[in-house]
């Protein structure tokens, strides 16, 4: 039986992941789970479940708990965090909670000796040589959660030792695909919410409608699969069937299919090298009829320039990156700025932080609060 803790254990991936848990109960203990803020969904997880601790990063009173709950150890705060990474006794860590906090947690239960499954994308985004060389330092490679990443990891199971030479990085254009890009600029927070194909969180969402997410899972292939920026294509496929290939030195493509349901890669990450029912069907190819390819347009998503921009900069230019869109997205979510500043914010807080180093932690996170600074001085 494997132990799993589940840091944003309220979130979609997390969900899903406990979702599993239920459905393998021979297979699976869960032995922590953290939340955010959502704390009666956290009640009702640590009841089904009856973890050996739980944790809210918002505080949270101990008269608070409710009674039938205190069988489990409480923490709040960032020490929920790391005690549910590093300190509960576990096999697996998933890392689903959202933006660059997901960096230390990475950290911690690599260190601890945890087998990370990463849903967090910002941890490779802005600190991937750190953790990287820790994840080799330690022996437990990274396996991928992110629909995208797994299917590449999923097709680079069966190179035989054939080179890989490209990664095609599928993207389904979210809801703007066919946008003008006046219209895009305008959109609004409930058309930037409306993804045709996923069901995801808010912020994840907004950052599929600019395609910056598609740019952040640039950065995050990189170090994910040891693979230059410029052997990382992003390929249009509205269709979101195919979830990502990889090219061969000998010209074959292996590319991994499903239907948009994260249960598929959350599976596989929790039971790799095995495979296991996750209660998802496989694709009607006859009822699709056909699939569509399609070269992204930078001119309406000028992210993916950016994107490409910073991962070649290096340093913290990555890091810079993500925070100045977190913050951005953060900021259109609330009504303080349109849908098109938020590229443009990105874009203004690396003209102005060019150059920060990124050699350790500190200054990663260092960048990131000067990126966030920066967005808001310049509302």
């Amino acid at each position: 039986m494997k132990k799993i803790a589940v840091l944003g254990s309220t979130g979609s991936i997390g969900s899903q992941a406990l979702d599993i848990c239920a459905r393998h109960p021979e297979e699976y203990r869960v032995v922590a789970l953290t939340a955010r803020s959502s704390r009666e969904k956290l009640f009702e997880q640590v009841r089904a479940f009856r973890p050996e601790m739980a944790g809210l990063t918002e505080p949270i009173g101990p008269e608070e708990i409710p009674e039938d709950l205190r069988f489990c150890r409480w923490m709040t705060g960032k020490e929920a965090l790391r005690a549910a990474a590093a300190e509960v006794d576990a096999d697996q860590v998933l890392v689903s909670i959202v933006g660059i906090a997901g960096l230390q947690s990475v950290m911690d239960a690599l260190s601890a000796g945890r087998q990370v499954l990463l849903a967090n994308k910002e941890a490779l985004v802005t600190g991937g040589h750190l953790v990287t060389e820790l994840a080799r330092k330690m022996k437990k490679p990274l396996l991928p959660v992110d629909s995208e990443h797994s299917a590449i990891f999923q097709c680079l199971q069966a190179a035989g030792g054939n080179q890989p030479v490209k990664i095609l990085l599928t993207a389904s254009g979210g809801p703007f695909r066919t946008w003008t890009k006046e219209q895009i600029r305008n959109a609004t927070r409930e058309q930037a919410l409306r993804h045709p194909n996923w069901s995801m969180g808010a912020k994840i969402t907004v950052d599929s409608a600019s395609m910056i997410n598609k740019g952040l899972e640039i950065m995050e292939a990189r170090w994910l699969f040891d693979m230059p920026g410029d052997r990382i294509e992003v390929v249009v496929h509205p269709e979101s069937i195919v979830h990502s290939a990889v090219e061969f030195e000998d010209g074959a493509v292996l590319a991994q299919l499903g239907i948009p349901d994260m249960r598929v890669p959350i599976g596989y990450a929790m039971s790799y090298p095995k495979r296991m029912s996750t209660g998802v069907s496989g694709p009607d190819l006859f009822a699709l009829g056909r699939l569509t390819f399609e070269k992204p347009d930078t001119d309406k998503f000028p992210a993916l320039v950016l994107a490409r921009e910073a991962l070649e900069a290096g340093g913290a230019a990555c890091a810079v990156f993500n925070g100045a869109n977190e913050e951005a997205v953060a900021a259109f979510l609330r009504g303080e700025i349109s849908f098109g500043k938020i590229t443009e914010k990105v874009n203004d807080a690396l003209e102005k932080l060019v150059g920060l180093p990124g050699t350790c932690i500190e200054e990663i996170f260092e960048a990131d609060r000067k990126a966030r600074e920066t967005v808001r001085q310049n509302k």
